[in-house]
């Protein structure tokens, strides 16, 4: 019986800063993009959204700035306390809610948001009975052709991580390399952050599998930030205004491509709560 992945997620949490990592290297594209990503499909403001599994608030603090009706839900209380912290910061456009909680148990009654972002939950459940429950559980608290955001981390994340980092060489990187391959299963016991937390790796098709058996309506599973990440000097890439759009433009140009998908360390699949009409009503799938 698979253990829950719940304490090494907050141990993990508690040490390493998540609240800057996307305004730094890389992770500023994962940002980028999956802000992109999200206003295609997001419903109009003040929509309410949930999000679920949403640190300490990067994305629900910038739909708030945007307009919407945040609430913003994660099992990570220093996570919780930076939100919280942050709230007073913008109170001119505060978050609706901040609160613990369990991606497969959350705190709001049927049919009560118009989109749920799950941007870390997904890869954080290493159990794949966990990760359907985790996208029922969203189905059932988003209203009627509500939409659905469900991060994934790529299976060959951590193979190109190694060949951009140079890691292959480090024994300890390469056992875990070589679950992550079989099995998607990742397993940090080094000790060392830097090699991340308990997560699953998904296939492209199989985050697209696990959606639709869930019960929604999958739209697309789209790359985060496709190959763009392996950028040689990214930082300095980002800093030019011209680079950054060309490389957006040329991500965008690629981004349905199938043979590229996997080769993004994030995948995004976007998915809606689908009704059926019969005898003159409708119900949620």
């Amino acid at each position: 019986m698979p253990t829950d992945p719940l304490q090494d997620i907050v141990a993990h949490y508690q040490e390493v800063d998540e609240d800057a990592r996307l305004r730094t290297g890389c992770f500023q594209l994962e940002f980028a993009r999956t802000k992109e990503l999200i206003l295609r499909h997001l419903p109009q403001m003040p929509a309410v959204v949930a999000d679920v599994g949403g640190a300490s608030g990067n994305y629900s603090f910038w739909l708030a700035r945007l307009g919407y009706r945040v609430h913003l839900v994660d099992p990570v209380p220093k996570h919780i306390e930076q939100a919280t912290r942050a709230c007073d910061l913008q109170r001119d456009q505060p978050l609706a809610s901040v609160r613990l909680g369990d991606a497969r148990k959350l705190d709001f009654a049927d049919e009560s948001v118009d989109a749920v972002l799950l941007l870390g939950p997904l890869y954080h459940l290493t159990d794949r009975n966990d990760r359907l429950a985790c996208l029922r559980e969203a189905q059932r608290i988003l209203r009627q052709e509500g939409v659905i955001f469900a991060a994934g981390i790529s299976r060959f994340a951590s193979l190109l991580a190694a060949l951009h980092d140079d890691l292959l060489g480090e024994p300890e990187f390469a056992a875990i390399l070589e679950r992550d391959l079989r099995e998607g299963q990742h397993r940090n016991d080094t000790g060392n952050p830097l090699y991340f937390t308990t997560a699953y790796f998904h296939r492209p098709s199989e985050l697209a599998e696990e959606v639709m058996e869930s019960g929604l309506g999958l739209l697309e599973v789209l790359p985060v930030e496709g190959p763009g990440w392996l950028a040689k000097e990214f930082d300095r890439l980002w800093a030019s205004q011209e680079q950054r759009q060309r490389l957006m433009r040329c991500i965008r140009q690629v981004e349905n491509e199938e043979e590229l998908i996997g080769v993004s360390a994030h995948l995004l699949a976007i998915a809606r709560k689908q009704t059926i009409t019969g005898a003159g009503a409708s119900k949620s799938l």
